[in-house]
This record gives C-alpha cells, structure tokens and sequence, in this order.
C-alpha cells in the first residue's frame, strides 16, 4: 500500500462525514422544533418565536430529515415553498434568503427559472445550537 493510498485511508475513516452522522448526532436538538409529514412537509413549532430567517434556516434542516427518511425527494426547497408553507410573502422572503446566502447560511441553486435552496450540512447543527439558545432566552430559562 502506498503512501497515496495511506493518505486515502486516513481521510474515509478520519474526515470523511456522513448525512447520517450529522442529522443523527443533532436529532434531540431538532425534534425541539421541527416536525416532518409522511408528506415531505415541515411544521416548525413555536413559529411565532422565531424571526422569517430563522424559520427558513429551521424549514431547510427539516427538509434534510425528511430527505433522509425517504418522505422527500430533495433537500432542496424553491421559494414557492417557503411563501407557502412559511406564509410570507415574496416581498418578506427574497430580503432574507439573500441575507442568508450572503453570509453563507444556505447555499441558493438556480433551475431555470426556479431557485431553490439547502443548507450546508456542516452548519445544521450550529444553526440548531444557536436556535436552541434563542428559544431559552426568550422563553425566561437559564
């Protein structure tokens, strides 16, 4: 084996992470706020808590557990989706997914004349911890 193929070892079993792996280790943080349907749907418990940004980073990590028990065919969400499912309107929801994807908290994928989005799977747990501290300091717990 050479020293190529030793390299190649390290990095699959050392750097190398999974979808499983990152969704599986951030499931307890998630399950606080999101729910999946059979349906590929997202329900975001205590919306109201949450800014339009923070529903969208919380819809997109939904998406990913749905993606991954089969409920949806993509992670990927269009803006159609969000307006919808969200309930905000276009003028609301473009300012805040170019905020997102400006600072880098959702990766925005064109089309045609579609745009959807994701979140990196390297932030899903981050998004979560910061979502969590949000919720204890609005609802008063230490």
């Amino acid at each position: 084996m050479g020293v190529g193929n030793d390299l190649k070892k390290r990095i699959l079993e050392e750097m190398t992470v999974e979808y499983k792996d990152v969704l599986e280790r951030s499931f307890d943080l998630a399950k606080q706020f999101i729910r999946i349907s059979r349906e590929g749907k997202v329900i975001i418990l205590m919306k109201d808590r949450f800014s339009g940004k923070e529903q969208i980073l919380l819809y997109l990590v939904g998406k990913l557990y749905a993606k991954y028990v089969g409920y949806s065919s993509s992670e990927e969400v269009g803006n159609e989706e969000l307006m919808r499912e969200l309930g905000f309107a276009k003028g609301s929801l473009l300012p805040w997914l170019k905020e997102l994807r400006d600072s880098r908290k959702i990766r925005s994928i064109r089309k045609g004349k579609y745009t959807y989005h994701t979140i990196p799977i390297n932030l899903v747990e981050k998004v979560l911890k910061y979502i969590v501290k949000k919720a204890k300091n609005i609802s008063g717990e230490d």
